[in-house]
């Protein structure tokens, strides 16, 4: 009796560790309507026949969001580039190559992590996109694993970690082999933005490039 009822409060506890993850979402989606964060990515590539380890980079910047639909990513290190969206238009500008690709931000953005932070605003919207489970806790952080439905597409899948239900972790992989950590730290929550903040002018001189 002892081993059935320890078998059951183990299979329960098991459930519960899987819930958190979706639930971290779900309030994060309900109770965070924008914010900003300084972040490290690091970037691994898969070793090579001839190598010894694999590759990695290092970059970092900052990053805001406004729901639904806009957000920047602005790296400062090692190199300089910024990632706008606006709600309507997707702006990638390369500083040293002073040149800005314009894509529409609606064909660009459906199964991408961006769309988990800031296009979504609901677990049935995601869920449209994505498959959707929690994960096993790690790392002091409850994890949420997402996979996009669009087998087709670059993507393959993202892991969303949260710490006391904050955004900490993206753990990216894509089709290749590559992946991709970015860190998130200095969270402010539902920080004073407006749309007007993510408007984006290309500068006077940069090639613009529209795919």
């Amino acid at each position: 009796m002892r081993q059935v009822l320890t078998s059951c409060a183990l299979a329960l506890a098991a459930l519960t560790a899987r819930a958190d993850g979706l639930q971290d979402l779900e309030r994060f989606l309900r109770e965070v309507d924008s914010g900003k964060a300084t972040f490290t990515q690091v970037v691994t590539s898969p070793k090579r026949a001839n190598e010894t380890m694999a590759r990695s980079k290092t970059s970092s910047g900052r990053f805001e969001f406004l729901r639904p639909g806009r957000f920047r990513f602005e790296y400062a290190k090692p190199f300089e580039q910024t990632i706008v969206a606006d709600g309507q238009t997707l702006w990638l500008h390369d500083v040293d190559l002073n040149q800005v690709t314009s894509r529409s931000q609606k064909d660009a953005l459906g199964s991408t992590p961006a769309a988990l932070i800031a296009a979504g605003t609901d677990l049935k919207g995601l869920s449209e996109a994505f498959e959707l489970k929690s994960g096993a806790a790690r790392d002091g952080m409850e994890w949420l694993e997402a996979r996009p439905k669009d087998r087709d597409g670059q993507l393959q899948m993202v892991r969303v970690g949260f710490r006391q239900g904050q955004l900490a972790v993206l753990d990216i992989e894509d089709s290749l082999g590559q992946r991709s950590v970015l860190t998130f730290r200095d969270w402010q929550a539902n920080a004073p933005l407006k749309p007007a903040d993510f408007t984006f002018q290309p500068p006077a001189g940069a090639s613009v490039i529209r795919p």
